[in-house]
């Protein structure tokens, strides 16, 4: 019988993070709501166990280190382990003119906190988990990325969101590369234009569509890929 694996999910009340929980559930996985209100993060549970899906949930907010580690702590005092990791909190905060934006109206402020949550809040949560991956010899880290920071495509709008999720690129190598001996996959992956608050009424997929690939990664065996960056379950240039 397969073992029962545990997954936390940041930013997983609403949009992608939600479905992807949802997804992982289905599958057997014991899929942790992290959210950083958790009467949000409660209401995303009861929606769920109205499917007949049970889903846990940690008050987490990736930009303060103190709740990182306790919602680390928490999930390893129930359950004894983290097995996988869905580094999907993010903001899209940049302005004014939307794909219009300038990087030269970008407000120092705006960079910083896009930074805060986009890069600094998977980092310090990857360094969190890895050391409890690494003692029980297995472990899948998935950073929800975007197009927007592919360096073979780069172009303005979005300056700050399009940075950030580069650095989360940069990351996502970095670490796959400091892990490549293990039975730790780390990737990357575009889920897409996906209708969600932050996506937006007008993007092309519904976020069962998004959150496919990221669930793929998410379960991937232990001859699966590493270090790399996905779209539809198939690479895509850096």
């Amino acid at each position: 019988m397969a073992e029962t694996r545990i997954a936390l999910v940041s930013g997983a009340n609403r949009g992608i993070g939600l479905e992807i929980v949802r997804q992982l559930a289905r599958r057997g996985t014991v899929a942790v709501i992290g959210a950083r209100d958790v009467a949000k993060g409660q209401a995303a549970a009861e929606s769920l166990a109205a499917e007949g899906l049970d889903a846990p949930v940690v008050q987490l907010d990736v930009e303060d280190g103190t709740s990182i580690v306790d919602a680390v702590a928490e999930i390893v005092a129930l359950f004894g382990r983290i097995d996988i990791l869905v580094n999907n909190a993010a903001v899209l905060i940049d302005g004014p003119g939307g794909f219009k934006s300038s990087l030269f109206d970008l407000k120092s402020e705006t960079a910083r906190r896009t930074f805060e949550t986009n890069v600094l809040g998977p980092l310090r949560l990857t360094q969190a988990v890895v050391p409890i991956m690494q003692r029980t010899g297995y472990g899948r880290i998935v950073n929800l990325s975007s197009g927007a920071g592919q360096l073979s495509d780069m172009r303005s709008g979005f300056p700050a969101y399009r940075m950030s999720k580069a650095a989360l690129n940069a990351l996502t190598r970095v670490t796959a590369s400091e892990l490549a001996s293990t039975n730790i996959k780390v990737n990357a992956v575009c889920p897409g234009w996906v209708r969600t608050d932050m996506g937006g009424t007008e993007a092309e997929r519904p976020v069962e569509i998004g959150a496919e690939t990221p669930v793929w990664l998410a379960t991937l065996p232990d001859d699966g890929p590493t270090g790399g960056f996905f779209r539809d379950r198939r690479p895509i240039a850096w």
